[in-house]
């Protein structure tokens, strides 16, 4: 097997919550050496019994842990050798933070120039509200995500993830890796900024482009498709599917398969823009036809009719569906302290360096022996980063 694609390349992972461990965690699955430095007075996100929650598993396996205390001369001079032999850097702190560390872009680049600096905030380094604290819910509401989620009846949504805090890490890794690229060609690394509202504002897409055609709000898009009809959510005799007649030739197979052809001559359904304007009497009308069977009936019949067609799984089922079994999107790995923990495997599959997961999520402050030594620290220095209260060993 090949090394993965970024072997060999060191991160130096400041982060915390969400966004950033999400963002080294893609790194790391993908062969980057990445060090998780975290505070000495223990980790977030742990249960009641001190162990670590999924919330932490699930966002930072793939890295090794060091514990250290920045607000201390020595913790900062660990920092300061890691990031000696670093290539990319990546933190979410309040902002200002980094630069009342004595670690500002302008000091490290100039110390460091091949260094890529990747910063994830709540809005960004500039503007109006570059200071304002910001997690997930407040940005999917200032995006537009959540006034296009939902229905007319809940009013605007939120996502059932923390999808602007996923969506901030994703944007970051893909803008470092742009930063590899550049430096490649210009020798020099360079500061990545992005921020959980321009992530969720990045994904708008048609929802923003409807705007800025029309002039209007969208509004909750709720279970269809505001363009396409019959494209949405329906209710079967069992439960909830999702069908896409997505063309003219697709709808006539739905009428056929439901065995309702009448519909095709209907003049509430016999064009598209026809559909849309009747989608509550089409739904009505596909939902008494669809409660006839089962939610699998339905789903066989339609895909072999050639209508794109699923069911609504819950995350259990969809954890032991056989085509995310066959994916290898659920992931088993060997933990000291929960025996065996599961998680979602790599989306992206390379067929020449693929992604590795070798590194199950770090125990609190795991490696820090093993990264010091690395940085050429001896035993009596280590010490006396312990007995300073500069580092925290397991």
């Amino acid at each position: 097997m090949s090394a993965a694609p970024l072997d060999g390349l060191r991160v130096v992972d400041l982060t915390r919550f969400l966004a950033g461990p999400y963002c080294t965690q893609l790194l790391g699955d993908y062969g980057a050496d990445v060090v998780r430095v975290e505070g000495v007075r223990g980790r977030e996100f742990t249960d009641a019994n001190g162990e670590d929650t999924y919330f932490f598993l699930t966002a930072n396996r793939s890295k090794r842990s060091i514990a250290v205390d920045l607000r201390t001369d020595g913790g900062r001079a660990i920092v300061a050798r890691l990031l000696e032999d670093a290539d990319i850097l990546v933190e979410n702190f309040r902002p200002g933070v980094l630069e009342a560390l004595g670690f500002s872009p302008e000091t490290l680049l100039a110390r460091h120039p091949r260094l890529v600096i990747a910063r994830i905030s709540g809005f960004g380094a500039d503007g109006p509200y570059k200071d304002r604290p910001g997690l997930d819910q407040i940005a999917q509401g200032m995006s537009g995500l959540m006034a296009v989620t939902g229905t007319e009846q809940s009013g605007p949504t939120r996502s059932g993830i923390a999808i602007s805090d996923v969506l901030g890490g994703m944007f970051a890794a893909h803008g470092i890796q742009l930063a590899l690229l550049a430096r490649e060609r210009t020798g020099r690394g360079q500061v990545v900024d992005t921020s959980l509202l321009e992530a969720s504002l990045a994904v708008l897409t048609w929802g923003a482009g409807r705007y800025f055609e029309r002039g209007q709000n969208p509004g909750p898009a709720g279970q269809h498709h505001p363009l396409s009809s019959p494209y949405g959510r329906f209710r079967a005799r069992d439960g909830f599917l999702n069908i896409a007649a997505a063309n003219e030739r697709m709808w006539e197979k739905v009428a056929e398969t439901l065995g309702r052809p009448e519909w095709c001559t209907d003049e509430r359904f016999a064009s598209p823009a026809a559909r849309v304007r009747n989608r509550d009497a089409l739904t009505l009308a596909m939902e008494g036809a669809l409660e006839a069977e089962d939610v699998t009936h339905w789903i066989a019949r339609l895909n072999a009719a050639g209508v794109p067609c699923g069911p609504v799984l819950s995350i259990e089922e969809v954890f032991a569906d056989p085509q995310v079994l066959a994916r290898d999107m659920l992931v088993e790995m060997a933990h000291p302290v929960r025996g065996t923990i599961q998680g979602v495997g790599l989306p992206v599959k390379l067929s020449e360096t693929p992604g590795q997961l070798e590194r199950r999520p770090p125990l609190y402050g795991e490696h820090g022996f093993e990264v010091l030594t690395e940085l050429g620290f001896d035993a009596d220095a280590i010490a006396s980063f312990e007995a300073a209260g500069a580092i925290k060993l397991p």
